[in-house]
This record gives C-alpha cells, structure tokens and sequence, in this order.
C-alpha cells in the first residue's frame, strides 16, 4: 500500500513560487538540460513546488531540487553591517514531452 503524497502547506500555486530566477547560470540550465528555476516560499517541500508548476504551467515535472540559500553579510557605506534574506531556490527538471513554459521561452 502506498503512501498519499501531500504537500505541507495549504496555499495557492501563485502563493508557492513567487517567481522565476532568470540568471546566467540558470537560462544555461533551461537551454541544455530542459531545466526551470524559482524562487520558492521559504516553507514550501518539494511536493508543494511540483503541484504549484504543474498547475500554474499546465507540464509535467519530472524531479525537485531545492536549495536553501543562507542570509549574507553586507556593509552599508563600508561600515555598517547587516544580513541580507534568506532565499529558498527550485531548480525543476521537465518531463521529456515538455519543452517550454510559456513566458520562459528559450534562447536559440
């Protein structure tokens, strides 16, 4: 008997990724290995982030990565020292059928 596969957090798929990261590294990522970047809520598992994509997106995801980012140290006019935000990535792997996700077309 298998186990039902629930999500932690009972929010919307709009509330879940907040929004793609479009950076070198990751458009790199989305060309050659059919992979998408998000930065997700920091409370959101892996299950939550797939079922967010697969609604929002309308594709199938085929693997979750997630990547807790810790908060950095920074200075204000070289003297005065605060931490930036923690920030929680979601780097999704795409079925093989799926190619694209509207609105993060790829570069040729």
């Amino acid at each position: 008997m298998g186990r039902k596969l629930e999500g932690k957090l009972k929010m919307s798929p709009y509330d879940i990724i907040i929004r793609p990261l479009l950076t070198d590294k990751s458009v790199k990522l989305m060309n050659e290995q059919n992979k998408y970047t998000f930065l997700v809520h920091p409370q959101a598992t892996k299950i939550d982030v797939k079922k967010a994509v697969e609604t929002i997106f309308n594709v199938k995801v085929k693997k979750v990565n997630i990547v807790n980012l810790p908060p950095k140290l920074r200075f204000y006019r070289w003297r005065y020292p605060y931490k930036t935000n923690k920030i929680k990535k979601a780097i999704v792997t795409l079925k093989e059928g799926y190619i694209d996700i509207p609105g993060l077309e790829r570069e040729e």
